[in-house]
């Protein structure tokens, strides 16, 4: 046998395979390495998918409070002033000062009703009977909210579905396009400041200026200066206008629409006292600039592919018509399982005292004093504090949109203040825990998912002290 030979048979002879243990022993430690790896991916994915989805329902709920919080300091502003007089105590401690609202000479008290959106009180019982005098324009329709319970909302249910007098939002259900149940509703009016068109002295020679007839009655000619709207957006469907100041703001049906003089002949009880002194006076469209905006919750699809469900904040102005009155309706944000109210009322001693809506439609005028200049003859001022109401408190509960089968029970848990109300606890419960006053089972929503609170206070203009 050759060298090579030799060498080769005794290399053949040193070498050996992994005993079965040895094998055993490797698949098992590869195996504990792998698994470790994995659950480190586990665990950073679950970390990563929570924390994304933190971001982005903190993310909604801070636009979505930003955006109602706006419209809400606007309730019932009037153009540039607010409410006027010396704060004083009624007899019920509330602390109140005297409300500058406008004052309506329309004969037809029908008019000022059909002008408005998303109306939910006529006259007549419970409310003031129709005037037959000029008045001043009433506190109830200023403001209203609705609180809503998984089964109704009080002191109505706003759909035209659930009660006659509704203004035609959707019904509660949990469909797409449903109202999300269990959430309030609330609807707001102010004259919007940026609208209308500035009345200007006739010695300065441009834009818009008082015409004065020999019967009393007056125009307003028209003449848009740079970002004022056109003469045709006073539309020829629109009976009413608002001359209004600083001061002191009219309401009054006029002729001549879609025309260069608005006139103030019309159905009115006495044409109305606008004064050459008037600060700063601007020609207003009533039923497209004294704006209308109505919060409430929309069921939606989530987007996951799965057929899941959330809820979207809508901000719906002057009705929601396109067509007609600058009206729209739009997703503000969405995630919002849950949107509730609380009214505060200001009493003599500086404290606040916040209410349900029904509480503050009830008031009378026992509970709020003399503070129109005008009251309506022969009422009680029914829903006086809608006009008196000095802080809003916003509370909204936010999802993460898509499920996350891996959180815990402790990260399923969240509070909410309305649930909370009855023992004062704010502790994190289970989305089903029987104490809650409604779950996300009855709006139709997952379960497995991010959940937090938002609140905010917003303090409102239309309030001196």
């Amino acid at each position: 046998m050759g060298i090579p030979a030799v060498i080769a048979a005794c290399l053949a002879c040193r070498q050996r395979g992994l005993s079965l243990i040895e094998l055993m022993m490797a698949m098992v430690l590869g195996t504990l390495v792998s698994a470790g790896i994995v659950a480190v991916f586990v665990s950073t994915s679950h970390s990563y998918q929570a924390q994304t989805q933190l971001a982005r329902l903190q993310e909604e709920g801070r636009f979505a409070i930003t955006q109602i919080k706006d419209d809400l300091a606007m309730a019932g502003s009037q153009y540039c002033n607010n409410t006027g007089g010396d704060a004083h105590a009624t007899a019920s401690g509330f602390y109140q000062d005297g409300l500058r609202q406008p004052t309506v000479y329309v004969s037809d008290p029908s008019m000022l009703m059909n002008a408005l959106n998303d109306l939910t009180t006529r006259w007549g019982a419970p409310y003031p009977r129709a005037p037959e005098e000029p008045y001043s324009f009433p506190s109830f329709l200023t403001m209203r909210g609705y609180d809503c319970t998984s089964k109704s909302c009080a002191p109505i249910d706003p759909s035209n579905k659930q009660s006659a007098e509704g203004f035609g939002i959707p019904a509660m259900g949990t469909k797409i396009d449903n109202r999300v149940i269990g959430a309030s509703v609330i609807t707001v009016r102010y004259l919007n400041p940026s609208a209308g068109w500035t009345i200007m002295p006739e010695s300065a020679g441009l834009g818009s200026t008082r015409v004065a007839n020999a019967d009393g009655s007056f125009a307003i000619r028209l003449v848009p200066m740079s970002g004022e709207p056109a003469i045709k957006d006073f539309q020829s469907g629109d009976p009413l206008a608002v001359v209004a100041d600083c001061s002191s703001a009219q309401i009054f049906a006029v002729s001549g629409q879609a025309s260069n003089e608005i006139s103030s002949t019309g159905n009115n009880f006495a044409q109305p006292t606008t004064l050459e002194n008037m600060v700063a006076p601007k020609l207003f469209d009533f039923s497209r600039d004294f704006r209308t905006v109505t919060y409430y919750l929309k069921v939606v699809d989530s987007g996951d592919g799965q057929g899941h469900t959330t809820g979207a904040l809508v901000r719906r102005v002057n009705g929601g018509n396109t067509a007609v009155r600058g009206g729209s309706s739009e997703e503000i944000a969405r995630g919002i399982e849950r949107l509730d109210f609380k009214y505060g009322v200001q009493f003599a001693d500086g404290s606040v005292r916040y209410y349900s809506a029904a509480q503050v439609d009830a008031s009378t005028g026992a509970d709020c004093g003399s503070t129109v200049s005008l009251p309506i003859r022969g009422s009680d001022d029914k829903g006086c504090l809608w006009g008196s109401i000095r802080v809003i408190e916003i509370d909204m509960l936010i999802d993460g949109q898509q499920p996350l089968n891996s959180l815990t029970q402790d990260e399923l848990s969240y509070t909410y203040a309305t649930d909370d109300a009855s023992n004062g606890a704010l502790t994190p419960r289970a989305p089903i825990d029987a104490g809650r006053k409604v779950t996300p089972l009855q709006q139709g929503f997952p379960l497995s998912m991010l959940r937090r609170e938002i609140t905010a206070v917003v303090a409102l203009r239309n309030f001196n002290p």
